[in-house]
């Protein structure tokens, strides 16, 4: 009898380790991105242990930002290389450009959480106005330390009526300096 960690699963019971659908373990196979161990006498796939870590794998570049499709593309060109310092060479350039593209989303949240900063602080200082004004009286308030056309674009876009210009002083632009960490 095997020991527990050579135990082969079945379709199913691989799905149900790795909190996929068996329609999920299929599609990674038809995109060459699995391969059962063996068959059984039933003709069942059967997969080892190290398909669990092959998902988990999976998931995790599609966690980066990877499609399956561009998985499929990476796998292929790793295992078209020539040599094993091509094939390298290879994923170090795919995990590189997907560095760039995070590091770039990193910079665009930081501006939204800026944004976001921004819009609380001045939505709080509301807590304590009067109900008797309407929403779109918000996007010009004088009440409140507020002055008008000064609200925080990401919250005077929410209270001003359509056709009302917005002010042209302001921009969503943030400063560079304001994204950047100052080394200490």
């Amino acid at each position: 009898m095997r020991k527990s960690e050579d135990k082969l699963l079945k379709v199913g019971e691989l799905a149900k380790a790795v909190g996929k659908t068996v329609r999920a373990m299929h599609l990674y196979e038809e995109l060459g991105l699995l391969e059962p161990a063996s068959r059984s006498e039933g003709g069942f796939r059967m997969y080892s242990a190290a398909a669990i870590e092959r998902i988990q794998w999976i998931v995790k570049l599609q966690a980066i930002g990877f499609t399956l499709g561009e998985i499929q593309g990476f796998v292929r060109d790793f295992e078209d290389a020539n040599s094993g310092r091509e094939a390298t060479d290879r994923a170090r350039a795919v995990f590189a450009q997907k560095q760039r593209e995070i590091r770039d989303q990193i910079t665009q949240l930081q501006v939204i959480e800026n944004d976001l900063v921004e819009a609380l602080a001045y939505l709080d200082s509301c807590q304590s106005c009067s109900p008797v004004f309407t929403p779109h009286e918000c996007g010009e308030c004088g009440h409140e330390g507020h002055h008008v056309g000064t609200a925080p674009r990401l919250f005077a876009g929410l209270s001003r009526r359509p056709g009302d210009d917005p002010p042209a002083e302001r921009a969503f632009d943030v400063p560079l300096s304001a994204l950047l960490k100052e080394d200490n």
